[in-house]
């Protein structure tokens, strides 16, 4: 079989395989990435078949999946929201930092993988999946509850802090000096600064500019916009994940809305072929001996995303169920952490055990995450009130 034929047969059986998988996680109720993720080491080097054909396009299109995903994010809120989320609730952004980055790091460190494994690992458990907890929280009929704006203030400070972060994580990938770190990190700043000043002012012109009736043509002028923003963005090291959210932030209004509905079909195809590469490029065979680390930074983790929701919602004059409900909403971790993970993969910059301790790590709370949030309600009922009997059945 030539070249063309065989690379063309892999990306069938994969997008196929993709689609039953994504199937398959609906039927149970589960985010289907963890399925993705398993998909991605069945096939890759040291799997049961090593999908080498599509590696080359597996590479771009995992690279545009990031860039949809946080363009997608971006789009979900305006300026405006941030700003005033960041005013609001940035003590307890500061409380879930310290308390979820400082395990993955602190791991990081006692095994010897220095600074640029505890810059990765930290941020892999620090930061929640907003897209898996966004959907069970829609899918348990919670959006109008009273903890959810603390739940989503928690994770918009998060994807905040990731724009910083992922300036930070790629210069010290890159081995830069320190003072080239502080300059991508002023770059950063920078930049972050001028678009919020630049969504808040000129968000509405924005959108009027990619806006049009017409789908094929705002598709492609949204595209278009997206790539050539993450690729300036990336010329100036501050992350082509970063630009694709800021630009997100800056289209508002019924522009961001259609967006969201034009994107959602690609975003999930180049998402899931995301997750499928870094499947792909992470050694199932190391799984197993780093299964108890994961295991056991799963359940910290998991402890402290419920303390970080728990006192949030407490300081928000929310009762005791809420405050369950906001901890265990957030203990899901997904798509930012196998991006953080991902760029660490692509510089070769970390070993292989670190990946695969990722993997894992994030294949274990995809999963239990949901659950946990769907157990909130009957670990919360002891606290509910008690009915009040009616006065003809009092006696």
């Amino acid at each position: 079989m030539d070249g063309t034929a065989l690379i063309l047969v892999e990306l069938g059986a994969v997008f196929l395989g993709l689609g039953l998988l994504g199937r398959l996680a609906a039927r149970i109720g589960m985010s289907p990435v963890p399925l993705y993720l398993l998909g991605g080491l069945l096939f890759g080097s040291g799997g049961v078949i090593n999908l080498a054909g599509i590696s080359e396009f597996g590479e771009i299109a995992s690279e545009i999946g990031v860039i949809l995903l946080l363009l997608m994010l971006g789009l979900e809120y305006t300026a405006r929201e941030l700003v005033t989320g960041l005013k609001s609730s940035w003590l307890a952004g500061v409380v879930d930092l310290v308390l979820n980055f400082t395990p993955g790091a602190a791991l990081a460190v006692i095994m010897g993988w220095g600074f640029p494994g505890a810059l990765v690992l930290g941020g892999v458990t620090y930061v929640s999946s907003s897209g898996i907890i966004a959907k069970v929280l829609s899918d348990l009929g919670r959006l109008g509850n009273r903890e959810t704006p603390v739940v989503l203030s928690i994770l918009v400070l998060e994807d905040l802090a990731m724009a910083v972060y992922l300036p930070v994580l790629t210069a010290t990938l890159a081995g830069l000096s320190f003072l080239g770190g502080l300059r991508a990190v002023a770059i950063a700043l920078a930049t972050i600064t001028l678009v919020l000043l630049a969504a808040l002012r000129y968000g509405p012109q924005i959108s009027r500019l990619i806006h049009s009736s017409d789908r094929e043509n705002f598709l492609l002028k949204l595209i278009g916009a997206a790539l050539l923003v993450a690729g300036l963005a990336s010329a100036l090291q501050v992350s082509a994940a970063v630009g694709a959210f800021l630009l997100g932030i800056a289209i508002s209004g019924s522009t961001a809305h259609s967006a969201t509905k034009v994107l959602e079909p690609l975003r999930d195809l180049f998402a899931a072929m995301f997750f499928v590469v870094f499947g792909l490029n992470t050694d199932p065979t190391i799984i197993p001996a780093v299964l108890p680390m994961a295991i056991l930074l799963a359940i910290v983790t998991s402890l402290t995303k419920i303390g970080t929701g728990a006192w949030a919602a407490k300081r928000a004059g929310i009762g005791v169920p809420g405050r369950v409900r906001a901890g265990l909403a957030l203990i899901a971790r997904g798509e930012f952490s196998i991006v953080i993970a991902g760029l660490a993969v692509a510089s070769g910059a970390i070993t292989g055990e670190l990946a695969a301790l990722c993997t894992a790590y994030v294949l274990l709370l995809a999963v239990l995450g949901p659950i946990a949030a769907r157990l909130a309600e009957p670990l919360t009922r002891p606290f509910l009130p008690k009915a009040q009997p009616s006065p003809d059945t009092a006696f």
